[in-house]
Formats: structure tokens, sequence, C-alpha cells
């Protein structure tokens, strides 16, 4: 009978090896690494789209240096097209990419879980083999062989077993700590996928927008360089004008700054709100400013900082913040001023402001994360040329105010646009880092 026992023993260490390496992982195995191969194959695309982007944005580099001629403004709207198109490209490859890596997790998963039920299954197999055996007690298992040699023999097959048992509990541990590392992957791609099909429809209205704004062109122009010159001039002197009235108004606001309640002047508190930093434009001006010409450098009055970019780049949020308002004054005739703005507040006491933006990615009241997608930017507004205007409050000076309340010169209804007394406005480049 014992002798039965242990070779029931020596079949086990054979069939559980077995049920752990079940062949129907093998076949999950050639589907994974054929979509690990499509996987590959498309990121090897996105790298190749990634060269077309950096063309168009060398060329809008060019176009943007040269003298501001209705030619220059068509050819920039172009490249920004082009530019456009491929990001689109781009975003659809890394959509097909990320399903694809969520395919391919979903089989890891399932093979994971059926290499986990084979390894419970071969544990209490084993188990159930153990306990056979220690019903068997040692005087028996001596009597039931006819040399102690066989009984010594037959103890020692029984110590690899329960070493073997051992071994799988690990593995099983392993198994079921990778399991669940997949599924936090898994959820983590479905959240990108999420965020990938929404930036794919912010592109698309990007587009859209260029699109628009090379038909107004070229209707307002009728395509003539004396009426594109004329158009320029009048959008520089109106928005003059609106930058006048809105210091003048700004001017008779009460505010007393008080330093304890912003981070300290120099404490890089933001990151960069673009990728790639152009400064086409610096602070200054303010009263604020006035107090401290040696910071300010007694620069003309400009209440933020401007950076070139082309139409359709990603305006990320520098800080983790809360939306407070979205505007857009141009869908007010006369109010043309920021265009598509967004004002975001931050628990450091400070609000930022993002201006001339083609698309709003965010709405009142949401939360957003450093780095997170917040806009793109545009040309909307009183604006000459494709940027972004990044203007930094401290929070509590800050209103949103509609312009038939603050416009003297010029009625132009009810769009809305952030107010702040000049001691609210601060210079931005004291909380973003080294230029």
């Amino acid at each position: 009978m014992h002798n039965r026992v242990i070779l029931s023993f020596i079949c086990g260490l054979v069939i559980i090896p077995a049920l752990w390496w079940g062949s129907s992982n093998v076949a999950a195995q050639v589907d994974i690494e054929a979509l690990q191969t499509e996987i590959r194959d498309r990121n090897n695309r996105l790298s190749e789209i990634e060269k077309e982007i950096a063309a168009f944005e060398s060329s809008l580099k060019e176009v943007g240096a040269e003298k501001k001629t209705l030619q220059s403004a068509i050819n920039r709207l172009e490249l920004e097209r082009g530019k456009v198109v491929a990001e689109i490209k781009y975003t659809e490859q890394k959509i097909n990419s990320t399903d694809l890596e969520i395919n391919k997790l979903i089989l890891e998963i399932n093979a994971t879980e059926e290499d986990i039920a084979q390894n419970e299954a071969a544990i209490a197999e084993t188990i159930r083999r153990i306990y056979k055996t220690d019903k068997i007690t040692m005087i028996e298992a001596m009597l039931q062989n006819e040399h102690l040699s066989e009984f010594w023999s037959n103890l020692q097959t029984l110590d690899r077993v329960r070493n073997s048992m051992n071994e799988r509990v690990a593995n099983l541990v392993e198994l079921q700590n990778t399991l669940e590392d997949k599924r936090d992957q898994t959820t983590e791609r479905r959240g990108e996928l999420v965020d990938l099909k929404n930036q794919y429809s912010d592109q698309s209205s990007v587009l859209a927008s260029n699109r628009a704004e090379r038909s107004e062109l070229l209707v307002a122009t009728r395509n003539e360089e004396a009426n594109y010159q004329k158009l320029l001039k009048e959008k520089q002197a109106a928005r003059e004008q609106i930058v006048k009235e809105m210091r003048d108004f700004e001017a008779k606001l009460t505010f007393i700054l008080n330093p304890n309640t912003i981070p300290t002047a120099g404490s890089r508190v933001f990151d960069w709100p673009l990728a790639n930093v152009v400064i086409t434009q610096y602070f200054g001006g303010t009263e604020f400013a006035k107090r401290n010409a040696g910071v300010y450098g007694g620069r003309a009055y400009h209440p933020g900082v401007d950076f070139g970019a082309p139409t359709g780049t990603q305006i990320k949020a520098p800080l983790a913040g809360t939306v407070r308002a979205t505007g857009n004054t141009d869908a007010v005739p006369g109010c043309y001023s920021w265009g598509k703005w967004t004002l975001i507040d931050h628990a450091n006491g400070l609000s930022t402001l993002y201006a001339h933006q083609s698309v709003q990615s965010v709405v009142p009241g949401q939360r957003v994360a450093t780095g997170e997608v917040i806009g793109y930017v545009g040309n909307t507004g009183f604006s000459t040329g494709p940027h972004l205007h990044f203007t930094v409050y401290a929070k509590e000076g800050v209103n949103v105010r509609k312009f038939n309340e603050i416009k003297a010169v010029t009625s132009c209804g009810a769009a809305t646009t952030p107010v702040a007394a000049t001691e609210a406005y601060l210079d931005p480049m004291l909380y973003l880092p080294p230029y």
C-alpha cells in the first residue's frame, strides 16, 4: 500500500507541472506576440509622424520670422493646417496603439488567471496527496518496506514533494501580484484612451478653426495686400484702445496686495504652459511694476507674458487648480479682446489666464492636474498672430466682469473678461522656471 502511495507522489510530480504549463497558454502567447509586433509597427509609424510634425514646426518658425504680409499669413495657415492634420494622424495612431495594448493586456490577464487556476489545482492535489501520506504512521511506513533504504528513499521523495508545493505557493503569489499589475495597467490605458479620444475631437476642432480663419482672411482682404495691411492696423488700434480702457478701469479698482497670501517672488511654483517656450513679449508697466522698476525694467504696459506658438499647440496647466471661468469675446461683436480665454484658480493664492485660444478643453468648475491639456493656442481676439497670452493674478484681486460694465469708448455688449486691480497683476516670470 505504501509503495502505491509513493508511486502516486511520483506521478503527481509529473502531472502537476503539466497542469502548470497548460497548452492553452501557448496559443495565448502566440496572440500576445502578434499584438506586440503590431504595436511595435505602429510605434515606428508614430516616430515617422513626429518627424513630419517637427518639419512643419521648423517651417512655421521661418514664416513667423518673416514680415507680416498677406502671403505670409496664408502660408502660415497652410503650414498650421498641415501640422494639425499630422497631429490628428498621430493621435489616431496612438488611439489604435492603445487599443492594441489594452487587448494585449486582456490576453495576458486571461493567461495569468488560467495559470493561477492551474497552480491552485496543483497545490490542492499536492495537499491531498500529503494528507493521505500523513495518515500512515512512521512504524507502518517502515514495516511496509522490505528494506530500510526504501523507507529513507520514500521519505526523501515526500520531502521533495513538499518543497515543490512551497515553490508553487510562491509562484501563485507572484502570479497574483502580476495579475493586479496587469489590471492596473489596463485601467491606466483605458484612461489614456479616453484622453486621446478627447484630444482627437479637440484637434479636429482646431482644424475647423484653421479653415474658418483662412476663409475669413480671404473674404476680409479680397486677396489684396493693401486690405490685409489695413486689417492689421485696425486690429492693432482696436487692441491698443481696449488695453487703454481696461487699464484706466482697473486703475480705479481698490486692492491691497498682502504678500503673505502669495508665493515668494522668485520661487518656482509653475511649470511652463507650453512644451516649447518662445517668449515674444514680457510683463511690465503696472503700478506694482513702477514701484519695482529694477525688476521690470520699465517696460511698456503689458499684463502678462506672450508665448509664440503655432495654432493647435497644446496648452498645459502649469499647476493643479480649478477652472473658475471661460469665455469667448469673439462671440459678441466689438468685444474681441482676449478671444477664447480660461481662468484657473490655484491653491497657492494665484490665478492664471490663458488667452487667444483656438479651442478650450475645460469647463468652469473642472479640476485640472499639473500638465493636463486645458486648450490649444490660437489667434482669436485682438491678436495679429497665433500666440498664448499668459497672465498671473493674486487670486483675491481678480474677478470676472462684463465688457459693457467697463468699456467707455466702444460699446460691445455682455461678453465676459477677467478684471483685476493693477496691484493684483504679477509678473509670471517670477514664478516660472528660468528662461
